[in-house]
């Protein structure tokens, strides 16, 4: 065999990494379900929409190739929601799993390059997301049979999301090469998607409404930037027009002209840029080695009331009067990054909903068109409140996922069951420990609709021409 070719197959198929990781996850019964339910979701849902396009009594060729199109549309639109959702989940392992057990430290001891453990754990976890994708493939060609769904529309569809799954496992593999990122990590890398993904799509509404869109359609600077939205220009080009060719220049030119290569393009560019970055770092001690100190405690650690990073010492801290409840909300802000991460939150979106506020307060002042500036600012309210809303849920459900799961793996279960404390008093404990860690988050959404209905109450804090608040009286659909 040429050593180039026996080189690029170490790259690649017989990475000793990937085939490990391809191994040991192909047992787990609990990617088997998951595998299972995403495409028992994708089946019963195509064959719900079908029976609701065809309830009628005679049918057609025309009725048929409508029902396929509208059924493929909507499966197309879960199937990319599926991945979004599923791919942290199978990407998130590289986080979690190479942070906790210093795996990482073990690698370096190897003969692997950079390149092989960098691109063995990318292909390894990406290989299921992939898989995953692609095994509905012959669900979207039954869709063939009744026409009216072009092989343009399914291919682009996949490619889209393929584009989607391959940009969230390599800023994975990004963060777990870091070696910043501990196992509670996952959480900012779901926060961080599923935030994304809410602020271009409110951005997108916000600017086909105010005018800013090619042609009077929705396709925005936006539409390029998120799955979703690209996705809904492919499959709907007649509410979706795009600019002709050479009507606009440079990067503008990309996202009015061509949204969907754009998407497929940059995505895959920024993943290249991510998994080059990890290459780098990957030998030279992550991220963490850069802006160490050599003595004493760092001020921002002192902050937060934490001792020094490898200190035998840290200042003592009070127990509730029930050490599950305390030993749940504490073991989530165990670290500086956790803190940060939790209270970062509930800041950005403390001063986001003020802002939003004031924004529609000074804009206001120009009473040409107040219904427009009351619809924006409604529609900016709530999507904001719905995205915090997703946020803080998809956290929720991660941390009750693993908070017994957790204990049940590393032993820490068996030991509790030796002490006094009875079943009742853990679970208990263990519901007020997730639940005080989450109030905090929950009262992002709950105050920002708060401080709006005091603004609206108050008609605009004494604003001199009020909130003026538009409604249809009398029409009928």
């Amino acid at each position: 065999m040429p050593v180039i070719l026996r080189w690029l197959l170490r790259l690649g198929p017989t990475n000793p990494i990937a085939v490990r990781l391809v191994q040991n996850a192909s047992r787990r019964t609990r990617h088997m379900y998951i595998r299972s339910a995403y495409l028992g979701v994708l089946i019963l849902a195509l064959l719900w929409l079908l029976i609701l396009g065809t309830k009628g009594g005679a049918l057609n060729y025309r009725d048929l190739a409508a029902a396929a199109a509208g059924a493929f549309t909507s499966i197309s639109y879960l199937q990319i929601f599926l991945i979004c959702v599923l791919a942290p989940v199978f990407m998130g392992g590289a986080i979690a799993q190479e942070a906790n057990p210093r795996t990482w430290e073990v690698l370096l001891t190897t003969p692997l390059s950079a390149t092989q453990i960098v691109l063995g754990n990318l292909l390894g976890r990406l290989f299921f997301v992939l898989a995953l994708l692609f095994a509905s493939l012959p669900l979207f060609a039954l869709t063939q049979y009744f026409g009216g769904v072009p092989w343009q529309s399914i291919f682009g569809s996949y490619l889209i999301a393929a584009c989607a799954a391959i940009l969230v496992g390599a800023i994975a593999i990004a963060l777990s090469v870091s070696r910043q990122a501990g196992k509670r990590a996952f959480f900012v890398f779901y926060v961080c998607v599923v935030s994304y993904l809410a602020l271009t799509w409110a951005i997108d509404k916000y600017l086909a409404s105010t005018g800013k869109s090619v042609l009077g359609g929705n396709i925005t600077a936006m539409t390029a930037l998120n799955p979703f939205l690209t996705l809904n220009a492919l499959l709907e080009p007649s509410s979706h027009p795009r600019a002709a060719p050479g009507t606009y220049r440079g990067i503008a030119s990309w996202l009015f002209e061509t949204p969907v290569q754009t998407w497929c393009y940059a995505s895959l560019l920024l993943s290249l840029f991510f998994v080059f970055g990890s290459i780098a770092t990957a030998r030279l001690g992550g991220l963490q080695s850069f802006g160490t100190e050599s003595g004493g405690i760092p001020w921002y650690r002192k902050l937060f009331g934490f001792g020094g990073a490898g200190a035998e010492h840290r200042p003592p801290r009070a127990v509730w009067t029930n050490p599950i409840a305390w030993r749940e909300a504490a073991a989530r802000n165990a670290t500086l990054g956790k803190t940060v991460a939790r209270w970062g939150f509930v800041a950005a979106g403390a001063v986001f909903g003020i802002v939003l506020i004031a924004l529609h307060r000074v804009s206001s002042y120009d009473d040409t068109n107040p219904g427009a500036n009351t619809n924006t600012f409604q529609l900016a309210l709530t999507a904001t409140v719905w995205g915090e809303l997703a946020v803080i849920t998809l956290i929720a459900i991660n941390m009750a996922s693993t908070a017994i799961s957790r204990e049940r793996e590393d032993g820490t279960l068996d030991i509790l069951l030796t002490t006094p404390i009875t079943p009742p008093a853990y679970l208990k404990g263990k519901l007020r420990g997730l639940l005080a860690y989450l109030l905090p988050l929950l009262a992002v959404p709950l105050g920002t609709l708060l401080l709006a209905g005091l603004y609206v109450l108050f008609d605009g804090f004494a604003h001199p021409h009020g909130v003026s608040v538009l409604r249809t009286v009398g029409a009928k659909n």
